[in-house]
């Protein structure tokens, strides 16, 4: 099937998602992902499908959407694998810009040191570039990348792409703990990505069923120290870890909000008092909620933080 949705989407609102690769051919064998190990690991660019199928089977489900009175906000090239393996991927994008909604593209950027595939990413409105490390032990015990995969080219080419880039870039990072979850790695990783200067940093852990077993997401004061170290030097990080998105705005439902919110931010007790005041409601509420597992009170730099409960239902 090339062509699934549109459905919610963390990043994107309403995606309709465009699987223009065959099932795991890919780039990385990622120790963490959720479709598990890689069956082929390739740097090579090749045509997959015939861009004109492409074209005609998103111009098929987007009439269907339609029709349905179905929202799009993005037309997402997420594949089973590596979308830029496609060496058709810049003509697909031109073909699809006619519908009129825009292109998103999230991609693990181990070919972005290619003066192509950057070419062909200058054209979605949406990138997403994977920086899960930026030291070399924790990239390949991560990523598993393919053996012709050179990291320092790689870091280059993300850099190249961002000075030139016009459109939305985002950058995303999975924490996988006892690999990258250590501070000195997660400062190196922040300072270069404030390089790249993306719209907005993303912190990932694994919240789905890994390829290694073995993965497990780093404990909820490591994702919040991650939280701080990146948000000293770039202006906009966010959880992408599950949960609603939220801000810190009061809408009739302050468990939701506050549940949504964390998911996200962490929120320190300050902002959460005003939000309980929004709401007319006290700290017992909050207290409620550390009890019934829903929210977890964090301590860092003489402050208290609090986030959503998430890592119980995935740890394996």
């Amino acid at each position: 099937m090339l062509t699934f949705g549109p459905i919610p989407s963390r990043r994107l609102g309403r995606s309709l998602g465009i699987n223009h690769i065959p099932p795991k051919i890919c780039t990385y064998s990622c120790a963490y992902c959720q479709q598990g190990y890689s069956s082929q690991v390739q740097i090579e660019r090749q045509a997959f499908f015939e861009p004109q199928a492409i074209l005609e089977a998103v111009q098929e489900q987007v009439e269907k959407a339609r029709a349905a009175g179905e929202p799009i906000d993005y037309l997402s090239f997420v594949p089973d694998g590596e979308p830029t393996l496609d060496i058709n991927l810049g003509q697909e994008i031109n073909l699809l810009k006619p519908l009129g909604i825009p292109i998103a593209i999230i991609t693990n950027a181990s070919l972005i040191w290619q003066a192509e595939v950057r070419e062909a990413l200058y054209q979605a409105d949406w990138v997403s570039v994977k920086i899960d490390s930026v030291e070399e032990e924790a990239w390949r015990r991560i990523d598993h990348p393919h053996r012709g995969l050179s990291l320092p080219r790689i870091l280059e080419g993300i850099l190249e792409f961002a000075s030139h880039y016009q459109g939305c870039l985002c950058t995303e990072t999975m924490l996988v703990e006892g690999i990258n979850d250590k501070e000195n790695i997660i400062e190196a990783n922040a300072a270069f990505i404030a390089r790249v200067n993306p719209r907005i940093a993303y912190i990932l852990i694994p919240t789905r069923p890994p390829a290694d077993k073995r993965v497990k997401a780093p404990s909820e004061v490591l994702v919040n120290t991650a939280y701080q170290i990146y948000g000293r030097q770039l202006p906009r990080v966010e959880y992408l870890i599950g949960g609603e998105n939220g801000d810190f705005a009061y809408t009739g439902n302050l468990e939701k909000d506050l549940l949504g919110t964390t998911s996200v931010h962490p929120m320190k007790r300050e902002a959460v008092q005003e939000l309980l005041a929004k709401a007319g409601q006290d700290w017992s509420v909050i207290e409620k909620l550390i009890a019934e597992g829903k929210l977890i009170e964090l301590d860092y730099e003489n402050n208290k933080f609090y986030m959503r409960k998430l890592f119980d239902r995935y740890k394996r």
